[in-house]
C-alpha cells in the first residue's frame, strides 16, 4: 500500500461547544495514537480529507503524515477509523494509527469480484457475496487496498472460502478457513416459492387460532356470570312477590278504619228528628 501526504494541526479544543465551532470552520476532529506514545489531538482540513477518501478504494488509508509545529518531519500513519454523520455523511472524527515501517499491522480490506460464474449464466443459480471485508496482516508497503476474486469458474452450488484466497505476498488472510466468501447458490425452484409461502400464510395463521380459543373462552366465562344471574333473578321476584302484596295489604287494612264513614241520607233524616 502507498502512502499519501497529508497535513494535520495540533487541537486544543476538546469540548463539544468549540469542537461544533471547529466542524462549522471547515476542520475535523482527529487523534492519533500508537507507538508507546500518548494520545495527540489533531485536527484535519476537511476538504482535503473528503478528497482524499474520494479517490481511494477504501477508508484503510497509508498516511505520509506531517504535523504542523512538530519536531519529527513526518509520521506514518493508517487511518484506522473515519465517523460520519447518519444522515449528511459529513465527516465527524477520525482515528489515526501511527506505525513503523518494519510493524505488522491488521486492517479490513474490502473484497470485490470479477466474471460472471457459470453456474449463473447457464443454470441460473443466484451469485451471493458473503463477506465484504477481509482481515488481513502485514507489513504497510505489502498490504492491499482491495482483494479482487474471479469467480467465473464457479457452478451452481460452489464457493470460494477464506481459504481459498490468495494474498499478496508478505501478507496473511484472518479469520476461520471454511467459512464462504462468495458461493452460487441454487435456484429456487416455484414449487419450493409456493410451499415458502404457505409456510409463511401458516405461521402468520397461528395467532388467529390462538386468538379464537382464547375469544371462545371469554366467551364461556361470561356466559357463566349470566347463569348465576338468572338463577338469582328467578329467587329475588318470588321472594318479593310473596312481601310485597302482603305488606300491601296489611297497611290499607290499617290505614282504611282510621278513615271517618261517610254520612248517608237515612243518618242525616235521623238527626233532624
Amino acid at each position: 500500500m502507498k502512502s499519501v501526504p497529508l497535513t494535520a494541526f495540533p487541537r486544543a479544543v476538546v469540548r463539544r461547544s468549540a469542537v461544533k465551532r471547529l466542524r462549522a470552520a471547515g476542520r475535523v476532529p482527529a487523534v492519533i495514537y500508537g507507538r508507546g506514545r500518548q494520545p495527540q489531538n489533531l485536527e484535519l482540513k476537511s476538504k482535503a480529507l473528503t478528497d482524499l477518501l474520494h479517490h481511494s478504494v477504501a477508508e484503510n488509508i497509508l498516511l505520509d503524515l506531517k504535523v504542523e509545529g512538530d519536531a519529527q518531519p513526518s509520521r506514518l500513519a493508517l487511518l484506522q477509523q473515519v465517523q460520519h454523520h447518519p444522515l449528511t455523511g459529513k465527516i465527524l472524527h477520525a482515528d489515526l494509527h501511527e506505525i513503523a515501517e518494519d510493524e505488522r499491522v491488521v486492517v479490513s480490506v474490502p473484497v470485490e469480484t470479477t466474471g460472471e460464474a457459470v453456474g449463473v449464466k447457464t443454470s441460473g443459480g443466484v451469485l451471493e457475496h458473503v463477506l465484504f471485508r477481509l482481515k488481513v496482516r502485514g507489513l504497510p508497503k505489502d498490504l492491499p487496498e482491495e482483494l479482487v476474486l474471479d469467480v467465473s469458474h464457479l457452478d451452481v452450488g460452489q464457493a470460494i472460502h477464506i481459504g481459498d484466497v490468495t494474498p499478496p505476498p508478505g501478507v496473511e488472510i484472518l479469520g476461520d478457513k471454511s467459512i464462504s466468501v462468495v458461493a452460487v447458490a441454487v435456484p429456487v425452484t416455484e414449487a419450493e416459492e409456493v410451499a415458502a409461502e404457505a409456510a409463511a400464510e401458516a405461521a402468520l395463521g397461528e395467532p388467529e387460532v390462538i386468538k379464537e380459543k382464547k375469544e371462545e373462552g371469554a366467551a364461556e366465562a361470561e356466559k357463566a356470570p349470566e347463569k348465576g344471574g338468572e338463577k338469582a333473578a328467578e329467587r329475588a321476584p318470588a321472594k318479593g312477590a310473596e312481601k310485597a302484596p302482603a305488606k300491601a295489604g296489611e297497611k290499607a287494612a290499617e290505614k282504611a278504619p282510621a278513615k271517618a264513614p261517610e254520612k248517608t241520607p237515612e243518618r242525616k233524616a235521623e238527626r233532624r228528628k
